[in-house]
């Protein structure tokens, strides 16, 4: 069992490694395309986004509340809530819908 464990955590390491030296070993110049500059901008907003949302919407006991959560958060953040702000009326609004629901 723990062999596994160190086996899991080995291949991760040596593919995020890979990565990396592999992107440094191929892209010795600036990237100049406008396009792939776009791209590799929001590569890591789309990872934390396919990451996050599932996380939040299946971490209630009711679907439900998840989604009207985020619908909630995503809401206040756009108004220009800061982060405490937005945090609290997504767990005020799951508390109150997983209660009544």
């Amino acid at each position: 069992m723990k062999i596994n464990v160190y086996l899991y955590i080995f291949v991760m390491a040596f593919a995020t490694w890979l990565m990396r030296v592999a992107a440094s070993l191929i892209m010795k110049k600036p990237v100049r395309n406008r396009f792939f500059q776009s791209f590799l901008y929001y590569v890591p907003y789309v990872t934390l986004a396919v990451m996050t949302f599932p996380a939040i919407v299946e971490a209630t006991q009711s679907p439900i509340a998840g989604a009207a959560a985020l619908i909630v958060c995503i809401t206040a953040a756009w108004f220009g809530q800061g982060l405490f702000p937005v945090a609290v009326l997504g767990c005020a609004t799951v508390l109150i819908l997983e209660f009544f629901l």
